[in-house]
């Protein structure tokens, strides 16, 4: 198939190796943004000093793809894009929008005539440049000019149309959610591991972890990449930064009447990792006081009580004691 010329708006971390893959792949790439990439520029790709040359640059019917952070920039670039595209051309948003937006988009794009595709992408800046994960979403007609190009730039069996508009964002924000669940699970397990009454050998638990066990995936390799980097979790800050999609997910299941527990959860201890000595933690340290006489603050007769007290079935209370040396 002859390949054609495709337009990114955004050329960052993701727009930016998006575009030198598709280069490699035999496309033509015209870029958009404020900023300037010589780089991107020597290996091939024409930055257009404008939006109307952006659009200039591209065959009928003409594929934007946009790479910018969610919310109003995404309204701003669709409208400027509006007034110049013409019937057919298709406006493809691989960010991660929220679905509702998604759908709104494409219905006020149907009234120019122009297709909207929205098109979760996931595998991050590795996958943007070697090859990625797509959950498209978008009419069969448009479907038809942007899967070719989305299966060229993805891993083998990582393009999946979805269905309708809307629905490639919503697979993207499930799959976001997922992903929430499964990094919490493994770092409790990594918390775990660090209690045991011994020291364990982490690197070398989560190698063997990722070499034919229930658990191996690509997850367990970057934590495993990224200790061994760190040099353990000491000098690692506990503070998570977040864009806070998932947030919409949950509040979406909410909605639904979906239950979502541990998702849920895993964006509450997000939270929780931002609060140290949260007015929460106190309001309910006071509280306790107050009906119980609980102390504040740590007290060792109630941590002995914790750890041992309750353990009776528990022989030696092994979990707790250490390893005789």
């Amino acid at each position: 198939m002859k390949k054609t010329t495709i337009g990114i708006i955004g050329l960052g971390k993701m727009g930016g190796n998006m575009a030198l893959q598709a280069i490699d792949k035999g496309y033509k790439v015209a870029g958009y943004d404020l900023n300037s990439y010589p780089e991107l520029q020597e290996y091939g790709l024409t930055q257009a000093p404008d939006m109307d040359s952006l659009v200039a640059a591209l065959p009928s019917p003409r594929m934007v793809f946009i790479y910018v952070p969610a919310g109003a920039v995404i309204d701003r670039i669709i409208e400027q894009l509006s007034t110049r595209l013409e019937k057919g051309d298709i406006i493809i948003d691989g960010g991660n929008s929220y679905w509702g937006d998604s759908v709104r988009r494409a219905q006020a794009l149907k009234e120019h005539e122009i297709a909207f595709v929205d098109c979760g992408t996931s595998g991050g800046v590795d996958g943007a440049r070697n090859g990625a994960c797509f959950m498209a979403g978008g009419e069969p007609e448009a479907m038809d000019h942007v899967a070719p190009v989305l299966r060229d730039l993805s891993v083998e069996n990582g393009f999946v149309h979805t269905g309708g508009p809307g629905s490639g964002h919503y697979v993207k924000l499930v799959h976001n959610g997922i992903e929430f669940g499964m990094l919490q699970a493994i770092a409790e397990g990594m918390d775990l591991l660090s209690h045991y009454r011994e020291e364990l050998n982490f690197p070398e638990i989560l190698k063997t972890w990722n070499h034919g066990s229930v658990i191996r995936s690509w997850l367990i390799e970057l934590m495993a990449k990224t200790y061994d980097e760190q040099q353990g979790f000491e000098n690692v800050p506990s503070y998570i930064e977040d864009t806070g999609e998932v947030n919409w997910l949950v509040a979406d299941a909410m909605r639904m009447e979906v239950p979502v527990p541990v998702i849920a959860q895993s964006v509450m201890q997000l939270f929780a990792s931002r609060k140290p000595g949260s007015i929460a933690d106190k309001a309910i340290a006071m509280m306790r006081n107050g009906f119980g006489g609980h102390p504040f603050g740590p007290d060792e007769g109630i941590r002995y009580e914790r750890k041992y007290g309750k353990l009776e079935n528990i022989e030696s209370s092994y979990l707790y004691k250490k390893k005789p040396e």
